[in-house]
């Protein structure tokens, strides 16, 4: 990206952020809120987002380790002939296995994390709405 580019999208991005805040967008609208520069991510969006990690944790957990025995049984094989190939090709396999477990790990927490984000998130939204007060219960507070 070029420096021009940048300063562009710099003062693109500015031009559509909102200047101030808005109170009477309560209904949970997306569309109230667009272009206000706020942050917006729909319940929906999180749930797909965690599907998808679930079924990559799925698939890799499946596929990720069709090669594991044959790579061991080979540098075990290759060892006992005394190659010096066996013993790299059984680093080879634990990395191998290291790094598939990194990812599934990686994958299984951002599944969990948005599961219980987006959970939270309602719950959250449960509690605002019956918190809430109408302007005409505020103003007797005050009378």
């Amino acid at each position: 990206m070029s420096w021009d580019e940048w300063e562009q999208l710099k003062t693109d991005s500015a031009q559509r952020r909102s200047t101030g805040m808005a109170l009477n967008g309560l209904d949970g609208n997306a569309a109230a809120t667009a272009g206000s520069g706020d942050l917006v991510v729909n319940r929906d969006d999180l749930g797909a987002i965690g599907h998808e990690a679930y079924l990559l944790h799925g698939r890799l957990s499946r596929d990720g380790d069709h090669a594991r025995p044959a790579t061991f049984d080979a540098s075990i094989a290759l060892t006992n002939g005394n190659f010096t190939g066996g013993s790299e090709l059984l680093k080879v396999h634990d990395r191998w296995n290291s790094q598939l477990r990194t990812l599934l790990d990686a994958c299984a927490r951002i599944s969990n994390h948005l599961d219980y984000t987006k959970s939270t998130h309602a719950k959250d939204d449960v509690d605002i709405a019956g918190d809430l007060l109408s302007t005409s219960k505020i103003d007797e507070h005050f009378k």
